[in-house]
């Protein structure tokens, strides 16, 4: 179904790397079936499966299958997922998602309770930059080996390395996100022990623009790569959101830029927003590579593992949701999250669908709309917005592991962006920021009916919009942080700060704190403050 995914079944075997203490990756096989630094590079084929463990790592956890040889030690290796453990980062500690697990750790993004001690954010840290350091291997093996290739080979390897450059520059994007001030660690840094310096926001920021600006004349143009992997719209959409948030990483209005990548997508002709918004989240989602630029491939054989999309999709079923039929997962659901009761009241009058269709909510046998006790999963309203399951009704292949991909970046996004950065005083065009709106609530409604005026456009109405659109598609943290209403703002949902009315909380937790274990192993580094 997905090509890229035939070459992720191979399951590379590359050795753990830590941001603290680098170890050598020039260790020889377990067995001849695993893939390291030390043989990787050996032959042609080499490279496009080295390629492929990057885009992997987005998803995947170890090297065979579901579970066995983690890359990561932790008690359940479907945590140690980037998007499972990004997904819970972005969304827990929003008014998007309350969970019903009491996992030590999780529910402190709920309370915003965490402490530099919360597993949860030790395994995404930990991922993120295992993630960096196999981007800065694939980079140095290039760099080393590409004077010895053939001119048509090497032409191949210059488009592998932009795309590998880019994936690193998101992955510290992620990492300037959520910690701002982070370990920094360079290909040219070699393997081995060592104590990586701690680099600054500002000075991140400027080096992952740097890296896209750099890696962008090498990549392919818009659609003409290979399914699931980057592009240039890729690079756009990713500078786009550094420079919407701008002001957040280094205090520096950059909505004019913001601005221009949003045109080059939309100007670039390869993009629209397809006629039905359910359908971008269901099995089949990969056809519509005319909305979805950028996404996390997922396929129910190939990348099974209990992370990614098949995590967001049990995690979302329970109570009387029909997990085999109408979610494809005959194993079942697993009553883990569901939006907050301010999240539904706030974004949508009509709950059931009927007029705004971006409401997919299961209200049948739940108790009630409030939810007084977290762990009830019988309170509050359910939302079955993604599902194994093809616009034609056919379940994915596996009962388990799903067949859904994670729309990581997409041009309703792009739409909103343009929008916002133009209401915030960048030289874009008032009348197409509201052109751009109304075309997402018209294939949202159906029809004219949600449609709003030139008045109506306002930041506080593009932070609702911006909800209803994208929920659960990792975006609401940074999108809270950027409106200040994060921590210490007006807006308040239930359990916010640990009660069930909300509080607001202290404005330190806009970034998250350097987990202990890694402070205690290089004194390079220093905790952000107030933690």
């Amino acid at each position: 179904m997905k090509n890229i995914l035939k070459t992720l079944a191979l399951g590379l075997g590359i050795m753990l790397v830590t941001t603290s203490c680098v170890d050598d990756l020039n260790t020889e096989p377990l067995n001849e079936q695993d893939i390291n630094a030390a043989n990787a590079f050996d032959t042609e084929e080499g490279y496009s499966q080295f390629l492929a463990k990057l885009y992997g790592s987005l998803t995947l956890t170890g090297q065979q299958g579901e579970y066995g040889k983690p890359e990561i030690p932790a008690e359940d290796e479907g945590t140690t997922s980037f998007l499972r453990m990004y997904w819970s980062a972005q969304e827990v500690s929003t008014d998007e998602a309350v969970t019903g697990w009491n996992d030590p750790g999780l529910s402190d993004y709920q309370e915003h309770t965490w402490s530099d001690n919360n597993g949860y954010l030790q395994l995404l840290y930990q991922r993120i930059f295992i993630n960096i350091a196999y981007c800065n291997e694939f980079l140095r093996a290039v760099d080393n080996n590409i004077g010895e290739m053939d001119e048509d080979f090497k032409a191949e390897v210059t488009v592998y390395r932009a795309e590998a450059q880019l994936l690193r520059a998101m992955f510290y994007y992620f990492a300037m996100d959520l910690w701002g001030n982070v370990p920094f660690v360079l290909p040219e840094d070699g393997v081995g022990a060592f104590q990586p310096e701690m680099i600054q926001r500002e000075a991140l920021f400027d080096h992952i623009e740097a890296e896209i600006l750099e890696a962008l004349p090498n990549l392919k143009d818009p659609r003409q790569n290979v399914y699931a992997r980057a592009d240039k719209a890729v690079a756009w959409t990713l500078l786009a959101k550094m420079y919407l948030n701008a002001e957040v990483y280094r205090g520096e209005n950059r909505y004019n830029d913001c601005i221009k990548y949003c045109d080059e997508i939309i100007n670039s002709g390869q993009y629209n927003l397809i006629d039905n918004y359910r359908n971008l989240f269901l099995a089949d989602n990969h056809q519509y590579r005319s909305e979805i630029i950028f996404p996390i491939a997922e396929d129910g054989n190939n990348t099974r593992n209990y992370g990614g999309m098949t995590f967001i999709i049990h995690a979302q079923v329970g109570g009387t949701m029909d997990a085999d039929n109408d979610y494809g997962i005959p194993s079942g659901g697993w009553s883990g999250n569901r939006p907050s009761t301010s999240f539904v009241e706030r974004s949508f009058e009509d709950v059931t669908g009927a007029t705004d269709k971006r409401a997919i909510f299961h209200t049948s046998g739940q108790s009630s709309l409030e939810i007084t006790d977290p762990f009830m999963f019988n309170q509050g309203y359910l939302t079955g917005k993604f599902k194994n399951v093809s616009s034609k009704g056919i379940k994915g292949k596996n009962g388990t592991f799903v067949d859904t991909d994670f729309p990581m970046f997409r041009l309703a996004d792009i739409y909103l962006m343009y929008a916002e950065a133009t209401l915030r005083g960048g030289a874009g065009d008032r009348g197409r920021a509201l052109q751009y709106v109304n075309e997402i609530r018209s294939r949202a409604y159906e029809d004219a009916s949600g449609n709003i005026s030139d008045a109506e456009l306002t930041l506080d109405f593009l932070l609702d919009e911006r909800g209803r659109e994208l929920y659960w598609e990792c975006h609401r943290r940074t999108d809270l942080v950027r409106f200040g209403e994060f921590t210490d703002g007006k807006l308040v949902w239930d359990w916010k700060g640990g009660i069930q009315e909300g509080i607001p909380t202290a404005s330190f937790r806009d970034i998250f704190p350097i987990p202990a274990f890694d402070l205690g192993l290089n004194p390079n580094l220093k905790q952000n403050p107030n933690y």
